[in-house]
């Protein structure tokens, strides 16, 4: 099997053979589903003899192929061949979930920042997720990673443990939220909303002034628990309306469900506040 030491050793001897150097080249294209990348590695050699700048002058020599499950990210360090394994023991990282402490010494991981919330969960990235297996798996990995636990340990492992529970209670509250979640979907997305952008809408801007109207001039609970049941409502039609459109890929009305959904959040929190 090719691994990058041989890879190098047949670059250096084709190079001692053949003028000038050989290039490495490692090409990565999709698969059909599960989720997997290909991984092709390649020789390419010039033939200064007869190089005229014409790319048909390049000699391939196809050496490695191998498929990487996108499914199945890792951290720590590069161990046995390919593999990546445990910074304490040496335990290969298992074959599928992340790699956030070893199942072997219980030894935490360090960050792996390629690692997004949704797989820290075991999630799909999707807009539509179950509150309670995200408390369940929370509650899990703070078994396994929480500073307190490993307090007897190297500082090494606690700087680990550290980063990893501050992560994964970051993971958890953006992906309980419903705008947290969808403004993560979208960053996810490689777009960045700019939360402190002014609204221009007129009509939303005139609801908000009637609203915040209401809250003010409500006098008793029971107008105030009424008042906060048609946000709740509103607030969940715009939350299924970012839904739709990030399914469709409809970003710029997703952009707008997010803002709609910002704004009632905040409301909310008025008559939390006077309640």
């Amino acid at each position: 099997m090719w691994n990058r030491s041989k890879l190098y050793a047949a670059a250096k001897i084709l190079n001692g053979a053949l003028r000038p150097r050989p290039y490495l080249a490692q090409v990565f294209y999709p698969l059909p589903p599960p989720r997997r990348v290909c991984s092709e590695d390649s020789l390419f050699h010039r033939d200064s003899k007869i190089f005229d700048g014409s790319l048909h002058h390049f000699h391939l020599f196809r050496i490695a192929r191998c498929t990487i499950y996108s499914g199945s990210p890792y951290s720590t360090s590069p161990g046995h061949g390919d593999g990546l394994v445990c910074w304490k023991c040496g335990e290969p990282a298992p074959l599928a979930g992340p790699f956030l402490s070893c199942v072997s010494c219980r030894a935490v991981q360090p960050v792996d920042s390629s690692v997004d919330y949704f797989q820290i969960f075991g999630q799909e990235r999707r807009y539509e997720l179950k509150g309670e297996n995200l408390e369940r798996i929370y509650k899990e990995w703070q078994k396994k990673l929480h500073p307190d636990l490993v307090h007897s340990k190297s500082e090494k492992e606690k700087s680990y443990a550290d980063e990893q529970s501050a992560r994964v209670i970051d993971a958890y509250r953006t992906l309980s939220e419903p705008l947290s979640r969808a403004l993560y979907l979208l960053q996810l997305a490689g777009i960045l909303v700019d939360e402190e952008n002014t609204i221009g809408d007129p009509e939303l801007l005139a609801e908000m002034m009637d609203v915040r109207e209401a809250i003010e001039e409500a006098s008793d609970q029971k107008t105030l628990k009424e008042i906060q049941s048609q946000i709740r409502r509103k607030h969940q039609e715009w939350s299924k309306s970012f839904k739709d459109a990030f399914d469709k890929r409809d970003f710029d009305f997703a952009i707008i469900a997010t803002q709609r959904m910002r704004y009632y959040e905040r409301a909310i929190e008025e008559i939390v506040k006077k309640l």
